[in-house]
């Protein structure tokens, strides 16, 4: 085993929404991942989990990335602006600018750099028209930076296992548990190491629903989760405004039994 430890960085996305442990805390990939190398490296391996959901790039760099390299991890992971491009003032270049300064500073220790593409996950929410090409934007530039630092790249994108609304939470933007199992198979097969098999099993898509359902479902969805969200963006307020960190310091890995 080549990393000794283990620190992820990033939003939502890396804090593990919404796939729970038996106790309602979030889990998630990077959990999922640094269990399979703690089992690998022994007792003396150290996992810390940065990430607070909500959180746009901006917050990530300044407040997470100082203390993931206060760590000298030999394993980091940095997912984050997908956040960023639901903002009305989004402008990526930047952000990207920024991007590959973080990168560069991550690498600059020796560490080995997790970078993601993200899921299409624009399929099934309003504002495609608008988002998608953001997205396009920063997974190309993702690519682009991890090639010229010597990242790692999780291309996410090119999965259409993600199609899959089983992948999803009922919020249509969190990864459900299957999500996160599957983007740690992936992580893992990255990394060279072989996932559980059955985080890569792909579930049974659900059946076409009806169109009269289908609109009483979004308009069930808007109320329960657009609502909010748009709330949120008129106060200023963030999900993440009194969440903190679940594992901010390195330690020890699992914390809990493991449950599958």
């Amino acid at each position: 085993m080549r990393w000794r430890n283990f620190v992820a960085v990033g939003d939502s996305f890396t804090e593990g929404l919404d796939d729970t442990y038996p106790d309602g805390s979030f889990r998630g990939w990077a959990d999922l991942v640094a269990a399979t190398l703690a089992a690998e490296a022994g007792p003396d391996f150290g996992y810390a989990n940065l990430a607070i959901r909500g959180r746009l790039f901006g917050n990530v760099v300044a407040e997470q990335v100082p203390v993931a390299l206060d760590m000298r991890p030999d394993l980091i992971s940095f997912a984050a602006g997908g956040n960023d491009v639901l903002r009305r003032n989004f402008d990526p270049y930047p952000l990207m600018e920024r991007f590959d300064k973080v990168v560069a500073e991550l690498r600059a220790d020796g560490a080995d750099v997790l970078l993601f593409r993200f899921a299409d996950v624009m399929a099934r929410l309003p504002g495609q028209r608008f988002v998608a090409p953001r997205v396009a934007t920063l997974n190309q530039a993702v690519g682009e930076v991890a090639e010229r630092h010597g990242a790692m790249l999780v291309d996410l994108f090119a999965d259409e296992v993600f199609l899959n609304p089983v992948l999803w939470s009922p919020d249509r933007l969190h990864l459900s548990a299957a999500g996160h199992r599957r983007v740690a198979a992936r992580v893992l097969a990255t990394l060279e190491l072989p996932p559980d098999e059955q985080w890569l099993v792909v579930p049974p898509r659900p059946a076409p629903t009806p169109w009269l359902a289908a609109r009483g479902a979004d308009l069930r969805w808007a109320g329960q989760h657009l609502a909010p969200w748009v709330k949120r963006r008129l106060t200023g307020r963030s999900s993440g405004d009194t969440v903190s960190a679940k594992r901010p310091m390195l330690g020890p890995f699992p914390h809990q039994p493991f449950v599958d």
